[in-house]
């Protein structure tokens, strides 16, 4: 059994399909129903005493600055390239940071604080176990090792989500193949696609179950329209 030592935050993004809220406003600062996104994520970090948190911020970094006054002992971490490189430059310049890390996208609300749990057995990722059709990422899962993952989902496979943990094994040869992409001008990819697509073969993955009312990924204006209904009169720039 291996213990997260530190969170990994990615907040960079521009968050596009989420306009007009992020023209000033950041994805994970959104509000919903009340609470910004990414204290829900802070808040079960610091319930499974996981208190070593750091924030990789980009697109209106300054912004982020606010949540000093619930979290003080929140760490920065700035990414220069959030604006001409995909996510994989978020994890570069966080790429000291990854063994023994829990990493996660900024943008979800957690509804089951257990979901953040330090404890695990393999690196990789929640997951969710899905029978019916999908389009998003789907992992194919034998005796609890991560054998392949499809881009274009299908169904009867483990739906993966924006949290993942990693040991310090894998966590080493993920910093390395991270510079190795990254420093060979591989940069519109996603940091995800480094361990499940370019070298699949150098890692021991497994998944971490979760349920699928565990966590909400909200990818567009629509989908927060649906969720909280009070953006409905907001105005479009």
């Amino acid at each position: 059994m291996y213990k997260v030592k530190r969170a990994i935050i990615m907040a960079a993004g521009f968050g596009n399909r989420m306009k007009p809220v992020t023209l000033d406003t950041p994805k994970p600062l959104i509000k919903v129903n009340g609470k910004r996104m990414i204290d829900t994520i802070i808040d079960g970090l610091h319930k499974n005493g996981i208190d070593e948190i750091y924030l990789v911020v980009g697109y209106l970094s300054e912004k982020f600055q606010e949540l000093l006054e619930k979290y003080p002992n929140l760490n920065f971490i700035k990414n220069p390239y959030y604006d001409t490189c995909n996510n994989i430059s978020s994890l570069y310049v966080a790429r000291n940071l990854i063994s023994n890390a829990i990493i996660l996208d900024g943008d979800q609300i957690i509804y089951n604080d257990e979901i953040l749990s330090p404890n695990f057995e393999k690196s990789g990722y929640n997951s969710v176990w899905t029978s019916s059709y999908t389009d998003e990422w789907l992992q194919n899962v034998e005796d609890g090792k991560v054998i392949s993952c499809s881009k274009t989902g299908g169904k009867n496979g483990w739906q993966l989500y924006s949290v993942s943990r990693w040991n310090e094994k894998d966590g080493k040869k993920l910093k390395h193949f991270i510079e190795l992409e990254f420093e060979n001008n591989n940069r519109q990819i996603y940091w995800d696609d480094v361990a499940l697509f370019c070298h699949p073969d150098e890692f021991d993955l497994g998944i971490f179950p979760m349920k699928k009312e565990d966590i909400v990924e909200i990818d567009n204006f629509s989908e927060l329209l649906a969720i909280d209904p009070s953006y409905k009169n907001y105005p479009q720039k």
